[in-house]
């Protein structure tokens, strides 16, 4: 049985968080975060370190417990550090540019494809077969880096596509000839 929710949440300096019924919102160096707290749950703040409580321990209730724990936990990291997910581009000819905020992809169809971030998300690209996908919210930065690994997954034979960086492909052999 996991425990994640009995660890408390450290505040580190120069973070704001304001605790308004339902609803947490925590504001630090890189930005602001909002999150509806399900009813029930209940946040405890102290000087230094955040406490979630349960109400009972009914499964529903301990289920939530660790994730409004991590939740809140990834939103205080989030605002202080921020998210980073780097992709990279494999195959011949494979290659993404940046024209303003929008990121062009060239990977093997007749068209280039243009992917515009949502706000908040930041796109870089550091060299033509990298890129790298930035924000303060965990999850759209996670979501952004899905789509745009969506648009050429890699396949198992050749390993040509869009994968995580340090992701393993597993690899199939192709057909034994004569």
């Amino acid at each position: 049985m996991s425990r994640i929710g009995f660890k408390p949440v450290p505040i580190p300096e120069g973070v704001e968080i304001t605790l308004k019924g339902d609803t947490i919102t925590v504001k630090g160096p890189k930005g602001l975060l909002s999150q509806t707290v399900p009813a029930g749950m209940e946040i405890v703040k102290e000087e230094t370190e955040l406490h979630v409580k349960r109400p009972s321990n009914e499964k529903q209730h301990r289920s939530l417990h660790g994730l409004i724990r991590s939740l809140v936990a990834n939103m205080v990291e989030g605002v202080t550090k921020g998210f980073q997910k780097d992709l990279e581009l494999v195959g011949v000819g494979y290659r993404a540019a940046k024209q303003g905020k929008n990121l062009v992809l060239t990977v093997g169809y007749s068209h280039p494809v243009t992917i515009e971030p949502e706000e908040g998300i930041d796109i870089d690209v550091p060299a033509p077969t990298r890129i790298s996908v930035k924000g303060i919210d965990k999850q759209l930065v996670g979501n952004t880096a899905a789509i745009i690994r969506q648009v050429r997954p890699p396949e198992p034979y050749k390993g040509k596509g869009i994968k995580y960086q340090g992701e393993h492909i597993r690899r199939k052999v192709g057909k034994a000839g004569k």
